[in-house]
């Protein structure tokens, strides 16, 4: 599995080894300990799922405080923009973001610990996306940011106008608003 560092040092991308053949294919798409290797002492604890369709926006999602989550992201099927935003106070990286894409052809997933607000857009028909969670989901304490606050300058890839996302998220707090979490 090859380990590409991002802009920003605490993401990471995991491109796993796909052998294939006439009968299809096999990749190992998770091992404990070369996970820590790379990305520490991380346990996870949630796995959850979605399905949706093309210009579907969802995020940018996190969780505050004791709360707050480490994701494993990754693709089953279709193709996304996967985007995530440093919101670690005092960081030199503070309202940055990086943003990759990911398919289920190239299987590849992306390292986004806590500290960060997460979300993606669908750029395929469909896609399912997965991730792993270090921490349960605890609704008293899930907050977001807008997809489109100017201040993150996220360049989404797919039209505004068709862009679709929930009424919560559509209401989410701009990064200047979000305070201390």
């Amino acid at each position: 599995m090859n380990v590409i560092e991002t802009a920003i040092p605490d993401v990471l991308v995991f491109e796993p080894r796909i052998f294939g053949d006439e009968r299809g294919y096999f990749f190992e798409s998770f091992r404990q300990d070369f996970f820590e290797k790379h990305a520490g002492d991380v346990h996870f604890v949630q796995d959850n799922e979605s399905r949706s369709h093309y210009g579907v926006l969802r995020g940018l999602h996190f969780q505050k405080a004791q709360y707050s989550q480490g994701k494993l992201v990754r693709v089953v099927e279709g193709a996304v923009l996967d985007v995530a935003v440093d919101i670690r106070k005092g960081s030199p990286w503070f309202g940055k973001h990086v943003a990759m894409h990911l398919n289920a052809e190239k299987k590849n997933m992306m390292w986004i610990p806590r500290g960060f607000a997460h979300g993606f857009v669908v750029l395929s028909e469909t896609a399912v996306f997965t991730y792993k969670c270090d921490n349960y989901y605890a609704p008293e304490a899930d907050a977001g940011i807008r997809w489109n606050d100017p201040a993150l300058g996220i360049e989404w890839g797919v039209d505004a106008s068709v862009i679709e996302v929930s009424e919560k998220d559509a209401n989410l707090a701009l990064l200047a608003e979000i305070g201390e979490w």
